[in-house]
C-alpha cells in the first residue's frame, strides 16, 4: 500500500471517529462519552482513537474544534464598511447557526452545568475556533475608540446562547416566547438594535444593511 492510499485511509478513519464522537455526544450525552462507546459507533479498534487523537482528551478537543469550524460568515455581500457592521453580520449569523446545532447547544449547557476536564477541552477548543472565525472575518477593521469590543461580544454571544438554550428547555426567556419564528425575528431585531446602539456612528444613515 503506497503512502497516498494509507493517507486516505487514515483521513477516512479519523473522520469516522470524529463523526461517531459527535453523534455519541449529541444522542447519549457527556456521561456516555468514552473511548469504547465511540469506537463501537465508528466501527473501529479503540486503539486507533489513541493513535490518531491521543485518547479521549484529544478527541474532545477535536470535537470542539470541529464545532467552532462550522461557523461561517454570511453569504457573499458587499464588504463591511465598519467593525460595527461586520459585528452585526457575524452575530446574526451565529444566532442562526447556533439555533441549528444541537450538539453545540448541549456543549454550551455543559460548560456551565457539568464542568470537568473533558468539558473544558470541548469548550476551550470551541471558543478558540470561534475566536479565529471572528478574527479572520474582521480583517483590518477595528472597533471605534472607547469600545471594549471583546467584552461587548462576550456579552452578546452569551445572551444569544442563553436565549437559544432557554427556548429549547422552557420555550422562551424573560417573558419572550420563542416557540414561533415571528418571535425569533423580534430577537434578531433587538440584537441588531443593541449592536447599532453601541456602534451608532458606523451606521449613520443606514436603516437596513445588506442581508439584514
Amino acid at each position: 500500500m503506497n503512502e497516498a492510499v494509507r493517507g486516505r485511509d487514515r483521513e477516512r478513519t479519523e473522520a469516522a471517529i470524529l463523526a461517531a464522537a459527535e453523534a455519541q455526544l449529541a444522542e447519549a450525552g457527556f456521561q456516555a462519552f468514552g473511548v469504547n462507546a465511540v469506537a463501537r459507533r465508528a466501527g473501529c479498534d479503540k486503539q486507533l482513537i489513541y493513535r490518531y487523537y491521543g485518547g479521549l482528551d484529544g478527541l474532545a478537543a477535536a470535537v470542539g474544534e470541529s464545532l467552532g469550524a462550522r461557523y461561517t460568515s454570511p453569504p457573499a455581500q458587499p464588504p463591511a464598511q465598519s467593525y460595527g457592521e461586520l459585528t452585526e453580520r457575524l452575530l446574526l449569523a451565529f444566532l442562526e447557526q447556533f439555533r441549528a446545532d444541537r450538539l453545540a447547544q448541549r456543549i454550551a449547557a455543559w460548560e456551565v452545568a457539568e464542568r470537568s476536564p473533558l468539558v473544558d477541552k470541548l469548550a476551550e477548543a470551541r471558543a478558540q475556533a470561534l475566536g479565529r472565525w471572528m478574527e479572520e472575518a474582521r480583517g483590518g477593521l477595528t472597533p471605534p475608540p472607547g469600545i471594549d469590543a471583546p467584552a461587548l461580544n462576550a456579552l452578546l454571544i452569551g445572551g444569544i446562547q442563553q436565549l437559544v438554550l432557554a427556548s429549547m428547555t422552557m420555550g422562551g426567556f424573560a417573558g419572550l416566547p420563542l416557540s414561533e419564528d415571528r418571535n425569533w425575528i423580534r430577537a434578531r431585531l433587538a440584537l441588531r438594535a443593541l449592536i447599532r446602539g453601541v456602534y451608532r456612528p458606523a451606521f449613520a444613515g443606514a436603516d437596513v444593511l445588506p442581508g439584514s
